[in-house]
């Protein structure tokens, strides 16, 4: 018996070495993913943008951006698609900041009020999301699309004309000068406001992060070389818990290298001034645990169960309408919060049109990263962070070196966001009509 599981573990290694297992397979999951790995690689080669530049808006894009893509997976889980009203839980968000202004709140105190004001509000439009949802079933991204045009009308009804003239709103700050309406922009930083409110509470060297990190990696991969099963360690074959052990010790030495070493170039001995805000990357990370720990709860596997097949679901005993309703009220709820993340970051409030776009960037990056109507993971919704705001960072100028015009990138960006989308929903098509034909 002892040989034969020897045996087996022997051809899982072999496997997993091959580097020709299943490429055809990989190249046919992962070609949009592919192709935007070569553009960012050669929109940075033509941009010629210092290293520097590129890295800290990169980290300052990621940290800020990242909460918002991960909100879209729990409805892609429940067979939901791709959420569209998001846009929604931005409005909660804004909502609570324009309240929260007037009240004068400010700082720490000031955002985390913004996070539980917004909660209820997310709360209820998530549920009525969901509601509406559960009538179209079928057609939930079309649905949710138009959803959050519907409700991007009664939100600038509210602010441009009930704001000041039902409710009665006294605030030179918030409102316009005749007496009605919020303004178009309001400025997050004003006397303290929540600019930088999570971003600021503390900010650590990036390649100090990385030693840490690195030392993290190598503490789990020695416990899954010795440990096995025990202790809650699940068995995985020599060669992962090998490349676990490398990959720390690579993480490591490059914080170390960065940290301590005088011998770097330049442009290299730039990147050591990047400063990671560890409070909302902790944040972000909180989130990716909450989203990994959710599939194994009974909730989670009733999200999978629904997502595969809702008549087999609800054979099980599986209250179908129920649990995609949750599943949209979380990705609503997680969305307003996503949101305040990125608005304490910006530092301003454009309040007619900083939800606007929201879901469109979203759903692009997660579906650069190499997620689908049907499957999303947090490392796909991580990656598609990465490649996507690399490609908006360098596209203007790689633009402009290459055809003397920068607007040319900005068109580009445009035409990427909204054409990714529609190559990926084209895709999803073709292959579900492909899997029909092979039955």
């Amino acid at each position: 018996m002892a040989e034969t599981n020897n045996e087996q573990i022997t051809k899982e290694d072999i496997k997993e070495l091959n580097p020709s297992f299943n490429v055809k397979s990989f190249f046919q999951d992962n070609i949009v993913t592919i192709l935007f790995v070569f553009i960012c690689i050669l929109g940075v080669q033509l941009s010629k943008l210092p290293l520097f530049f590129i890295a800290n808006e990169l980290l300052v894009r990621i940290t800020r951006n990242s909460f918002l893509v991960l909100a879209l997976i729990i409805p892609v889980l429940a067979g939901m698609g791709l959420n569209f009203s998001i846009v929604i839980g931005a409005m909660a968000a804004q909502i609570s900041i324009i309240i929260v202004t007037h009240w004068g709140v400010t700082g720490v105190p000031g955002f985390l009020l913004c996070a539980f004001l917004s909660f209820p509000l997310a709360v209820l439009f998530g549920n009525l999301i969901g509601r509406l949802l559960n009538k179209t079933k079928g057609q939930e991204m079309i649905t949710s699309m138009i959803a959050s045009f519907f409700a991007n009308g009664l939100y600038q009804l509210l602010f441009l004309f009930l704001v000041g003239k039902i409710i009665p709103v006294n605030n030179p700050i918030l409102i316009l000068s005749k007496g009605v309406g919020v303004r178009n922009t309001i400025d997050l930083s004003r006397n303290g406001g929540i600019k930088y409110a999570l971003d600021n509470i503390l900010k650590v060297p990036i390649f100090n992060v990385f030693m840490g990190v690195g030392i993290i990696i190598i503490i789990y991969g020695v416990c899954k070389l010795y440990l096995g099963n025990r202790y809650g360690f699940k068995r995985i074959s020599r060669v992962k818990q090998i490349s676990i052990l490398i990959l720390g010790l690579i993480v490591f030495i490059t914080g170390y290298i960065f940290t301590f070493s005088e011998d770097l170039p330049n442009n290299l001995r730039m990147l050591t001034n990047l400063k990671l805000p560890v409070v909302t990357s902790l944040t972000v990370i909180v989130l990716c645990l909450f989203n990994f720990i959710i599939v194994k709860t009974k909730l989670g596997q009733d999200f999978r169960t629904v997502g595969q097949d809702k008549h087999i679901a609800s054979v099980s005993g599986i209250n179908v309408d129920r649990t995609r309703i949750i599943a949209v009220t979380i990705s609503t709820v997680l969305a307003a919060w996503g949101q305040l993340i990125f608005l304490q970051n910006i530092g301003t409030l454009n309040t007619y049109g900083s939800h606007v776009q929201i879901a469109t960037f979203a759903i692009a990056a997660i579906l650069i990263g190499g997620a689908s109507v049907s499957k999303a993971t947090i490392g796909q919704a991580l990656l598609g962070v990465v490649l996507f705001h690399t490609l908006f960072i360098v596209s203007p100028k790689a633009a402009k070196e290459l055809f003397g015009d920068a607007q040319i990138g900005e068109f580009f960006r445009n035409f990427v966001a909204y054409g990714v989308i529609g190559v990926s929903l084209g895709l999803h098509a073709w292959k579900k009509t492909l899997k029909r034909t092979k039955k």
